[in-house]
């Protein structure tokens, strides 16, 4: 064998295995097993996170059920000075019992006869709302999609790897927000689309294209810049709003924790005064889509069909056109023509109107939800798919769109074997036997 051959040989290896070694670094990025959190399914009912209880019982379980049972009315007076302003002298444990929706276990220690924790209460919304007179119709935004950028270690991430930051805004509860949340977690293509950068990308065509694949209107980019004294020591977190393609700001503030453990409990805090920001800037007016984000559909009157027609001072299409000489010799001639020789009449095809439909869904596993987003997007009037609320092994929600009403895209499903169940806005869907 000679030197030129097995210098191509040697060549032709190395090649192959940048070639595979390629293969896997794009499928790696694309893989995204390890990028987010998914977002847990939120309700409308009214939520207080944090209430810490320290109690003390009979035994471990008496104790655990006094904890709650304090939470609760902890719980209770921060709702009512929340949406009274005013203080209260509570509720009756019974009373609370039966408005009380669920309890959340952030932190807890249970001993033979002690109980410390840290809880977050859920009030169902009817029933507490009939309480304090709050009615169940809010302001609300349109869906706005949340890009949440972190820089740590001087550089920013967002669904590169696993962050805390990420984390946070998966935990939070946003049913009792005025901010419609659309959370992506980093799954197949959306690591490699929704970056850092993308916050100081203006061009509208790219974000529109963006905000259609997650059916969102706008986007929100909250931000946290962390920095640590030294490691496992104390940390301050710098958050900052900021919303819309043109990455505006509107506030700022500074939590600081003294131990890197706690950082988790310090985000929560973030999202939960963030929140609060872009719902005032929502009421105030600054929180509003960009219009340069709402694509139009226009169609050119010239490629119309109008011979025969004319607009009428109201606007409206009308069979007509011409001097007044010309529509009489039309007229005769209509009289004297039979109905198999009449001309035909040229129509108007009007443009499709988009509907926006909350597609709910069984999600079993994960890979339920790419299934059923592919199955929906292939439906011809379908141009964006996305899940907004995913919650394994229950109902998740889906934001379709679709150019057509929701009737006819009830029957599009019905069409791929899916049973359907209709509301207003509102398709529930379901396989045979689930």
């Amino acid at each position: 064998m000679s030197f030129l051959t097995d210098f191509k040989i040697k060549v032709a290896a190395i090649l192959a295995a940048v070639i595979m070694l390629a293969g896997t670094v794009v499928y790696a990025q694309l893989e995204g097993i390890e990028r987010g959190v998914a977002p847990l399914a939120s309700t409308g009912d009214f939520e207080v996170t944090g209430v810490e209880v320290d109690v003390r019982g009979r035994n471990a379980f008496d104790a655990r059920k006094k904890g709650w049972e304090e939470a609760q009315r902890k719980a209770w007076k921060i709702i009512y000075q929340r949406t009274q302003g005013a203080t209260t002298s509570g509720l009756s444990d019974d009373r609370l019992n039966s408005i009380v929706s669920a309890i959340i276990v952030e932190q807890e220690q249970i001993g033979p006869r002690r109980y410390i924790a840290t809880l977050g209460v859920m009030f169902d919304r009817a029933r507490a709302g009939s309480i304090l007179g709050v009615g169940g119709r809010r302001l609300r935004s349109p869906p706005l999609l949340v890009l949440p950028i972190m820089w740590s270690g001087g550089a920013p991430q967002v669904f590169e790897n696993r962050t805390e930051w990420q984390k946070a805004w998966a935990r939070f509860q946003s049913g009792d927000s005025a901010i419609d949340y659309v959370r992506p977690y980093g799954t197949d293509s959306e690591s490699l689309v929704l970056t850092a950068g993308q916050a100081d990308r203006p061009s509208r065509r790219w974000w529109r294209n963006i905000l259609d694949q997650f059916g969102a209107a706008d986007v929100i980019i909250p931000m946290v810049r962390l920095n640590y004294d030294y490691p496992g020591g104390p940390v301050e977190a710098h958050f900052t709003a900021r919303y819309g393609p043109d990455n505006r700001y509107i506030e700022s503030f500074t939590l600081k924790v003294d131990r890197s453990e706690d950082i988790p409990k310090m985000l929560d805090q973030g999202v939960g005064r963030l929140d609060n920001i872009y719902s005032a800037a929502l009421s105030r007016g600054i929180l509003k889509t960009d219009k340069s984000l709402i694509r139009d559909d226009p169609f050119d009157i010239d490629d119309l069909n109008l011979d025969g027609f004319e607009f009428d001072q109201d606007g409206n299409l009308v069979p007509g056109g011409g001097d007044e000489e010309s529509s009489a010799s039309v007229v005769e001639d209509d009289e004297s023509q039979t109905d198999d020789t009449a001309p035909a009449v040229a129509s108007v095809q009007a443009p499709v109107a988009t509907t926006s439909v909350s597609l709910q869904f069984d999600t079993p596993d994960v890979g339920a939800v790419g299934r059923a987003e592919t199955l929906v997007r292939v439906i011809p009037g379908v141009t964006s798919a996305s899940t907004s609320s995913l919650a394994l092994g229950g109902v998740s929600v889906m934001n379709v769109t679709y150019r057509g009403d929701i009737s006819a895209l009830a029957q599009a499903l019905r069409g791929q074997g899916w049973q359907v169940q209709q509301g207003a806005g509102v398709i529930r869907i379901s396989r045979s036997g689930q």
